[in-house]
């Protein structure tokens, strides 16, 4: 009985120590000091619980607002149903967590009371149809994220319809002639507000703000306005002018509104179709040699893999087009053109076979330290911030586009290419020698390495990587011959964690000669003047010796007045090591 009691006892101290090995391996670096010295998995639980939950009062006061927060909490119009079923549950967690019972009708219950207007149709159906008793949580975000798919799509080809619309009134308006209230064809179709066709009441006629009067219904409109609701001697519009274009009273066919507003948009319509025909033209006449400037463009990007110098095919980056269609690029490599000042090379530019014109990235050009002005319908690209070297200068089209025929470089510009990307790979690879690069190349061992030229030019990073540092000479060391004659000193932080008395700095003190370390704690660097008064007075009076030499770097909090002054009064010597050295 004994031994399977100590057989049971192992085992149970052994999953305890698992516990407590995963817990500590699994927390960040700032929060494991709090369990380190911790004996059981429990103690370290509820260690990390008591801190970022509290005890039972914290706890109890966190669920009272978690409560609150949920009896508030309602879907906003503009909200998708994704963002909010994620800000919901992300609720109930937290609540849950902290003790709440929750049940999934409840849950249910919330959901659907919190759900703006737009869901009551799918809310009635699924109250009628369901039992949410035993309705679970995720069969009502189904069902009304299916619904909120149906009412996306509807409201696409509303929106789609009405733009229809819009461009068949802007076209056909030079070709309309004024027309009266009383001729009985109106200016819309089907369902129009006062044309023929079908009212709100869907009987056939002629429409008149929403309603249709058809050969079955005897009543008659009366008054100026057309309405049944007064007679014609009380119509408020008696006397008034009418427009012959929107039927409106209150002013004249010039004076109208909807005319003018007809008319720009119809101005504006024609002029962005032509800027668009435009560019296609431009990009269908040159489309290998024209590039153009886009600033919403992320990378350089070009359609013909002949223009490229060398190509990375294991650049698989995704483009969207312009047209909503995500394409994918085949490629990345570098393009060389000449330019005013010589050849340049137009780096990082993607390979997308389905563009139809070649795009240069405002954004590159300026993280590539270029410098572009734009004035007097031109702009000008600038070598570097600062250069007043003239690169390019493209003028504006008619469309407001910026288009630019560059002429490419090949053999020399190949080469040049060659050898830049050979001290490149040389050093993506540690500074591998140039032997064994060609060898990578050679064995195909590299995927997209290009061809490799080897160099006899000394690399600078080489040079200074393989520098050795002369050691000091035995001589010229010297070591301290008795107590406090050389203490060395410096300050280590801020730390990312605080200390539990609130501290973030701690100072070292080191007696040369007996090699003796004092330990302080600061919360700021301006502490460290009254710490070393507080060190000196108290090493001094102990050993019965004096601080002749205190060594330290450079740092502000050594260099200060106080500390020079302080120096010359006790005639401390004052010793202050070589910048950016150990």
């Amino acid at each position: 009985m004994i031994e399977n009691q100590k057989k049971k006892l192992d085992e149970k101290r052994q999953k305890d120590a698992s516990a407590l090995s995963l817990i500590q391996r699994n927390v960040t670096d700032p929060i494991f000091p709090r369990i380190m010295r911790v004996e059981s998995a429990k103690e370290a639980w509820e260690t990390l619980r008591n801190e970022f939950q509290g005890d039972h009062k914290v706890r109890a006061i966190k669920l009272q607002s978690l409560r609150k927060d949920l009896e508030n909490m309602k879907m906003k119009e503009d909200e998708s149903l994704k963002d909010y079923s994620s800000r919901f549950l992300e609720l109930i967690n937290q609540m849950k967590t902290h003790g709440e019972d929750i049940s999934d009708r409840r849950i249910v219950e919330k959901t659907l009371i919190s759900l703006p207007e737009k869901f009551d149709p799918i809310i009635a159906v699924i109250e009628e149809t369901k039992d949410l008793s035993t309705l679970s949580v995720q069969e009502v975000m189904a069902s009304l994220k299916s619904y909120e798919q149906r009412m996306a799509r509807h409201t696409e080809k509303v929106v789609e319809s009405a733009f229809q619309s819009k461009l068949n009134v802007g076209s056909k308006s030079q070709e309309r002639k004024p027309q009266n209230f009383d001729q009985p064809k109106g200016e819309s179709s089907r369902g129009g507000r006062y044309g023929r066709g079908r009212g709100r009441n869907r009987g056939r006629g002629r429409g008149n703000f929403g309603r249709s009067y058809n050969s079955e219904n005897n009543s008659k409109p009366y008054g100026v306005c057309k309405k049944m609701s007064h007679d014609e001697k009380d119509c408020w519009f008696k006397g008034q002018p009418q427009c012959h274009r929107c039927k409106k009273f209150g002013h004249v066919q010039k004076d109208c509104r909807v005319k003018l507003h007809q008319q720009a948009s119809f101005t504006e319509e024609k002029e962005s179709e032509a800027s668009l025909f435009y560019a296609c033209q431009s990009a269908t006449e040159k489309n290998d040699e024209m590039w153009f400037l886009d600033s919403s463009c992320s990378n350089h990007m070009a359609r013909e893999k002949s223009l490229f110098l060398d190509m990375d095919s294991t650049v698989n980056t995704k483009v969207k087009l312009g047209n909503g269609t995500i394409v994918q690029a085949q490629g990345k490599g570098s393009i060389g053109v000449q330019t005013k000042q010589g050849t340049r090379f137009i780096r990082d530019v993607l390979l997308v076979p389905d563009l139809e014109h070649n795009l240069l990235s405002l954004g590159q050009l300026l993280e590539n330290d270029y410098t572009l002005q734009f004035q007097d319908k031109c702009c000008i690209i600038y070598d570097k911030k600062g250069s007043k070297d003239v690169v390019t200068k493209i003028k504006m089209e008619k469309n407001r586009s910026f288009p630019i025929n560059f002429r490419y470089t090949s053999g020399v510009a190949m080469k040049a290419s060659i050898v830049e990307d050979s001290w490149l790979w040389h050093r993506r690879f540690g500074h591998i020698n140039f032997k064994n690069l060609k060898l990578l190349h050679k064995e195909n061992m590299v995927q997209g390495l290009p061809t490799i030229e080897e160099k006899h030019e000394v690399c600078e990073g080489c040079a200074f990587g393989k520098h050795h540092r002369q050691p000091f000479p035995k001589e010229v060391a010297w070591r301290a011959k008795e107590k406090l004659e050389l203490v060395h000193t410096d300050v280590c932080g801020p730390m990312q964690t605080l200390s539990n008395a609130k501290n973030r700095y701690f100072i070292l003190f080191i007696d040369d000669y007996t090699r003796m370390t004092w330990v302080y704690f600061m919360r700021q660097k301006s502490e460290v003047f009254g710490v070393f008064r507080k060190f000196k007075c108290l090493v001094e009076k102990q050993s019965g010796c004096f601080i002749k030499v205190l060594r330290s770097d450079r740092g502000k909090e050594y260099t200060s007045n106080e500390f020079h002054k302080f120096f010359e009064d006790e005639g401390v010597e004052r010793q202050l090591t070589v910048g950016y050295t150990p």
